[in-house]
């Protein structure tokens, strides 16, 4: 028994104009790594949307940031009084 893959179909179109030495240089890459000009402009520009996502999306602190998180985690400070007001006034909205 023979399984089918199905891939997505591509079905939206991106087009760009480049120099004609942007395009020299994309082919002699293309190229060195055996790949259609069309596949390596694809695959570099989702490698590198990709990694800008993800440095986005990824907090990066420090060692002292972070325990200074963790430490306000753990030992909360007491609520002030406006805050107390606040969620008295948000318990009456509820019905509690």
């Amino acid at each position: 028994m023979s399984q089918t893959i199905s891939l997505p179909t591509k079905t939206a179109r991106l087009e760009t104009r480049v120099t004609a030495e942007q395009k020299r240089l994309f082919q002699r890459a293309a190229d060195l790594t055996g790949r259609s000009l069309t596949d390596f402009i694809l695959n570099s520009a989702q490698e590198v949307a990709a990694r800008t996502v993800r440095e986005h999306d990824v907090l990066t602190v420090s060692g002292q940031d972070r325990e200074l998180f963790v430490s306000a985690l753990l030992q909360p400070p007491a609520p002030s009084r406006r805050l107390r007001q606040a969620a008295s006034r948000y318990k009456r909205a509820l019905g509690r």
